[in-house]
């Protein structure tokens, strides 16, 4: 039994806490700009500068929060760290390339020459598609425990596709709020598309997770629990109830310049992916590898983690005021995309 009143039992709470912040703002943040990048090859050439420049104060800065996250989980879990890398090597390795080929599209685009522009779009579009479907391969393998039956792998592969889905519903949801006219209009047909397969991964993960450990299917189905989880998936299923009528209406209400409830997607969406990580969260505690490896297990020693808990006092706060102040100063609708 872990005495929660020793740094050794109250510690690694902490920093499972900070770690699962810093993952769900980038998966939130970091999702819509994902997102966008995919979402680039339908729109029109006219389009894709106002699209990248609705991103391009916050793309960046958006990626410091899995810096943020995986740094916590190398330094205050390091056991865990080394089972979920190498288990994930491959998946990993792919996210990397993709950030790093829509990174490097993302500078050479504005200064390539016309003929070479598409080039950069298409590596700017693949390389945000190859991280987002290697985020959810990797959620995939992670929940079922890092199996690689054919069933496993092919849910995994669901999760990926529904994954890619959930970031371009994050991203057309930006694109209501930050755009006008007709990129608007297509970010909400963009977003009508992108939702009930959203939705079907949130399904997918739902169903799987409780199967993969009895410990786990216990905690959801046994009494009371069942009852005082409800709210979990009814808020969830209703808010895609919500977002799906309001995006019907949006059409008409978007031609007649009522732009009052554009916001109502992004936060919907976000709230749907808030209460996903809470229930996979719920589901998985106190493990950090299913069923084998807790987070007092993987945790480093408690004078360890008294030196990273006072770097993550100082870095989280400005991490996170950097990122308010970054979307408070470019607020508003995104304008023409210009480089002087």
């Amino acid at each position: 039994m872990t005495d929660l009143s020793q740094p050794a039992g109250w510690m690694p709470l902490v920093f499972l806490a900070l770690m699962g912040l810093s993952m769900l703002i980038y998966v939130i943040l970091d999702g819509y700009d994902l997102g966008v990048g995919v979402l680039l090859r339908r729109a029109d050439d006219a389009d894709k500068d106002t699209m990248i420049a609705s991103i391009g104060p916050f793309w960046d800065a958006n990626e410091t929060w899995l810096v943020l996250g995986v740094g916590l989980l190398l330094t205050a879990f390091p056991m865990a760290h080394g089972v979920i890398l190498t288990n994930l090597y491959l998946p990993v390795a792919l996210m990397l390339a993709g950030l790093i080929l829509r990174g490097v599209a993302f500078d050479f685009r504005v200064k390539a020459r016309a003929h070479h522009k598409p080039w950069w779009n298409w590596a700017f579009y693949g390389g945000s598609l190859l991280a987002s479907f290697s985020q959810g391969l990797m959620l995939g393998l992670y929940i079922t425990g890092f199996e690689y039956g054919w069933l496993d792998l092919l849910f995994a592969v669901v999760v990926g596709l529904c994954l890619v889905a959930g970031y371009c519903l994050l991203g057309a949801s930006w694109l209501i709020m930050k755009t006008t006219g007709s990129l608007q209009a297509r970010a909400i047909y963009w977003a009508r598309r992108s939702l009930w397969l959203t939705g079907v991964g949130v399904a997918a993960i739902s169903v799987v997770t409780p199967l993969v450990s009895e410990r786990i299917f216990d905690k959801w189905f046994s009494l009371p629990n069942i009852i005082l989880l409800a709210p979990i998936p009814l808020i969830t299923v209703a808010l895609f109830v919500i977002i799906d009528r309001l995006l019907r209406r949006m059409g008409p209400m978007q031609k007649a310049g009522n732009d009052r409830w554009a916001w109502v997607p992004f936060v919907g969406t976000a709230v749907i992916f808030l209460m996903a990580f809470n229930g996979l969260a719920y589901s998985l505690f106190p493990y950090l590898v299913v069923d084998q490896l807790d987070i007092w297990q993987a945790a480093s020693a408690p004078e360890s983690l008294a030196v990273i808990l006072i770097g993550a006092v100082i870095v989280l706060p400005t991490i996170l005021g950097y990122t308010i102040y970054a979307y408070r100063v470019f607020w508003g609708k995104a304008t023409d995309l210009r480089y002087y």
